[in-house]
Formats: structure tokens, sequence, C-alpha cells
């Protein structure tokens, strides 16, 4: 497989192939984790494949998520042991073999708050959860459960207070950069043959009688409009799944409830602690996630039923996660602590019977219409698996024979030499002049693919300086974002390709003017252009910031879309 780069050009090759009135055996709507994954799916199927996105890759929730690729310990609890054993496999996979330059062990540590019983309640749940892992043969490389005495514990996280617990279990899951691993699903699927284009958006469907036969599609950078064929669709939508089921006129028996969660970001140096953990809330659990040189602390589940591009935090939804992680720490943190804020909307099924309404975080296919396969549900660990029964269901419909699932033995692009090129990393930064840090960093996020980066270093040496305004991040890596990682604007490049507007105590402000003029000359922007797409950027960082003092959803809600979605112009 050569690697193909989603590059300004590639795009408008893959809008053209849509366009050129073939039809594909598949075309997949809606450019998350699901949509991104049954592209990949199909195409490494032998089908003809076609993948759209509205907006940027992971825009929506696969940008959002709490970035943990996981079991669900609490899902045990629940009894859900199939649900848990599938997640297990899924992170093992990841973790081995599909993305491991992307999906790394992380250590969580459960503070025990009553004696005897807890410690043995949750220890026979984390031995079962570290047992299962195990049975499914893709349990190698994270260490097991182990019991610790408070004092223990507080050598681990200095930061806890001495009455928060009695002792401690401490036990592995695994954490990935959620929009990174998206668009490389992307890339990877537009690598084995499917054509891929962002910000296309699809403005209805076409239909012989009741059969599904392609899509009405507007190309919202030219404003050009047009149809694709395809003899199976497949709305992998997430949360929009309901707005895009009412253009075919079909719902089926269930639909699509939004929850919001919001995560805040955090300085390392806030919480001294040399391992994550899981606090009990009264509702659910909260993580405290190492982030790099930042804490992620998540989440709450509240219902949204508000503008799902856009879901804001309220001041009161970071009062109750600063509330609850102060409860256990012994120098609180404050609003003044806390770097980035980010909300994003699960996709849970809420049925119109009993046993659908039960599906919560399970996940759904069905042929809402003759032609239309909907995939709605699930968790972000469990992609891969939700991506194939879409895809199953579609080849089902397809005349011949269609082979089967081959996901489980695809790496993504960067995976494959990750290993060798993390013991070369020494050699690396001694050949490229870039500390060794560096090369880790780069490692870390593009794999097998580093040398593509430094390509750009040797043909300029000065995009391996530090973008201005950002710690962790080379000028080369805002080029790369936009020459071969699909990005179109500044916000696609400050938000998912790299975590600058989280990451940073401005949101990425001070860096906004200069990664815009790196990108400029390959997107084609102006002067003008470059102006606009800064704008833009510093607009939409000021409402989130005026909608996260807010009260309330509605009022929160009305403050961030003040800022309006930048669209080039035709």
């Amino acid at each position: 497989m050569a690697v193909v780069a989603l590059s300004p050009q590639a795009r408008a090759d893959a809008i053209d192939a849509l366009a050129d009135g073939r039809e594909l055996d598949v075309l997949v709507v809606g450019g998350g984790v699901v949509g991104t994954g049954a592209a990949l799916d199909a195409a490494t199927r032998g089908l003809t494949t076609g993948l759209l996105e509205a907006r940027d890759f992971a825009s929506g929730t696969s940008s959002r998520s709490s970035k943990l690729i996981h079991g669900g310990l609490r899902y045990l609890e629940m009894l859900d042991f199939r649900l848990v054993h599938e997640a297990l496999q899924e992170r093992g996979l990841l973790l081995q073999r599909l993305a491991p330059h992307l999906v790394k062990p992380v250590p969580f540590l459960y503070p025990l708050q009553h004696r005897w019983w807890e410690r043995f309640y949750a220890g026979a749940g984390v031995a079962l959860y570290d047992g299962m892992a195990v049975s499914s043969g893709l349990g190698a490389g994270l260490p097991i459960h182990r019991h610790l005495t408070r004092r223990g514990a507080m050598r681990l996280v200095p930061s806890l207070r001495k009455s928060a617990l009695v002792g401690a279990l401490q036990y592995y899951d695994a954490q990935v950069d959620d929009a990174r691993h998206t668009m490389e699903l992307a890339r990877t699927a537009a690598s084995y043959g499917a054509f891929v284009a962002n910000r296309v958006k699809v403005t209805g469907f076409l239909r012989q009688g009741e059969r599904v036969t392609g899509v009405q599609a507007k190309d919202l950078e030219s404003g050009h409009e047009f149809e694709v064929r395809a003899k199976q669709v497949v709305n992998a939508t997430g949360v929009w799944t309901d707005d895009t089921q009412a253009m075919v006129g079909e719902r089926g028996q269930y639909h699509v409830r939004a929850s919001k969660g919001i995560h805040l970001v955090v300085p390392k140096d806030r919480i001294q602690s040399s391992t994550g953990m899981i606090l009990r809330t009264e509702k659910s659990v909260l993580f405290i996630i190492p982030w790099g040189r930042h804490w992620l602390i998540g989440t709450t589940d509240t219902d949204w039923h508000l503008d799902k591009a856009h879901p804001a935090a309220t001041s009161k939804d970071i009062e109750y996660l600063l509330d609850h992680v102060n409860a256990v720490l012994t120098t609180p943190l404050t609003r003044e602590d806390v770097e980035g804020v980010y909300a994003g909307l699960r996709p849970l099924l809420a049925g119109e019977s009993e046993s659908t309404s039960k599906l919560s975080r399970e996940h759904v296919v069905a042929h809402a219409a003759p032609g239309l396969v909907v995939v709605a549900g699930g968790k972000y660990t469990t992609y891969r698996v939700m991506a194939k029964d879409a895809i199953d269901a579609a080849a089902d419909a397809l005349d011949g024979r269609v082979p089967r699932s081959v996901t489980k033995n695809i790496p993504l692009v960067g995976a494959d030499g990750y290993q060798a090129l993390w013991n070369q990393r020494h050699l690396i930064a001694q050949r490229s002049g870039l500390h060794v840090a560096r090369i880790e960093h780069l490692l870390n996020r593009y794999g097998a693919l580093i040398h593509e980066v430094l390509d750009l270093v040797a043909e300029d040496p000065s995009l391996g300086e530090q973008l201005p305004g950002t710690q962790d991040y080379l000028k080369a890596e805002i080029v790369y974002g936009a020459k071969a990682e699909g990005a179109r604007h500044l916000d696609d490049i400050l938000a998912r390709r790299t975590r600058i507007s989280i990451e940073a105590w401005d949101r990425g402000v001070g860096a906004a003017e200069a990664a815009a003029r790196l990108v400029a000359p390959i997107l084609g922007w102006d002067e003008a252009t470059i102006e606009r797409e800064v704008s833009f950027y510093t607009r939409r960082v000021e409402s989130e910031r005026d909608s996260q003092d807010q009260p309330d959803d509605e009022s929160a809600d009305k403050v961030r879309l003040e800022a309006p979605d930048i669209v080039s112009p035709a």
C-alpha cells in the first residue's frame, strides 16, 4: 500500500471522481471515527468506496471525547460483560497492531473510601477486567492491577488528601489523540482507494421508488453541487443521525439522543501525581487523565437539545468538575488553573420501546430503507466493530460475494515500523539535528511517517523551529497538516491536527497568524484570506470563553453561536 496524502489536489480529484456519474458500491456519509472506519472497512474488502464529511474529519464527537481507549470498567458493574469483552479486544488490537504510535497505556488509581468490603468488591471487578483482557489474547503489554495501601497510593499521588482514601487500586487502560486517529483512518481508507473529501455536505438523497441510490452533495469550499450514485449509502453521522434520516423520510424504531460531556485541561504541575485517577461520583465516574504537559479532567453527562455542531460548556459544568476533583486534592484547583475547556456530544440510543431504550452505549445497525444502512450509538473504543457491522449490512444487500472484514489486520498509516523507529529515536535525532524529545513527540503523532515531516525540515530548516505561541509543536507540523492531512482551515490545524486550541493558555490565539501564514501557500490563501481565517478563529475563541461564563445551556449556546462558522467563499 502506498500512503496517500490528503492534499488539496487529492481532495479535488476525489470530488471529481465522486461526481463523474459512476456508481460506487458504498458511499459513507459522516467523517467521524465510525464513518472513517466504515470507509476503511469497505475499501479493504475491494468495494469502490466514497466518504463525505460536511465539516472536518472528527470535528464533532470524535475530537471531543475523553481520549480513552478502554473496556469500560464501570460497565462490569452493570453486568454488561459482552460490551466490556468486545472493547477490551479492540483496546488490545489498537495497542499492539492497528495504531501503536497513537494508542498508549495509561495507569489509573482508584481511591478506596471504605475498608474491607470495597477492596474486595472493586478488586474483584478489576481482576475480572484484567482477566477478560488476557483471555481475549490481546492483553499483553499492559501490567495487571495491584492493591495499594493509603501510604503507597499517596506516594504515587502526593496531591491526594489523606482523608480521601483508606487505600487504592491501580490498573491500566489506554488513551489516544482521537482527532488524529480519526484523520488517519480517513487517510488509510484513501490509501486503499477510497474517495475521501471533507467540507462536502450532503444536502439530500437520490431515490428510485423506495430505494436510495445516492446523495446530492455540495462542496462548501467552491459552492459546486453534484450527485454521487451508490449501490449502498451508509449513514454514520453520530448525533446528526436523526437529521440525516429526516432527509430521506425514514426514522426507524430508535433515535439518537445527544448527551453533553465537558472536559477541563489544567497544567501538569497543578496536580502532583505519577498516575491518572478515576473517581466515583453520585452519577457516574470522573477521570483525571495524563495528557502530555497537562491533565484532562472529565466528564459530565447532561441532555443537550441545542446546536449540535458547537456544544457549549457552562460555568455550572466547570464548577461541577472542579468541585468533585477538589474533594480529593490537598490544593484545590480554581478557574484560573483551567487552560482549556472542550465540550462534546455522545450519541446515545433512545428507543421507542423498552428493549431499544436499554441499548444506551450499545450500537445498532439497520437497513432504514432499501439502499440505506444506518449505524448509530456505540463508544469510541468499539468503532471498528461498528464499522464492520455497518459494511456487513451493506454487503448483504450487494450483488455478488463480498469478502469478509479484514480491518482487524490492517494497521493505520504510520503504524508499520513504528516500534523499530522508536528504538532508533536517538539516531534519528542525531541525523535530523532535533532534540530526542522532539523526535519522540513526532513519533507518537506520525509514527513511521515521521520521515515525511523531517523531509520538510530538511528542505527548509526554519520549519524545525517551534511554532510561536506554543511549546510542543514545530512549524513543520503545521505545514504537514495542510499538505498531507486534509486540513482546509486554521481551525482544522489548531483544534484537530494539533491540540493547541485546548493546550495553550490563550487557546491558540497567539499562534494563529504564524500558523495561517505557514499554510497559506499550500491552500492558496491571499493576505485577505489570512486575515479572515485569523479573525474567525479569534472570534471562535472569544465566544467559547464567553459561553463558559454563562449559567445555563441556553445562554451558553446563544453566546457560542455569535461566532459564525468559517466557510470559504465560492
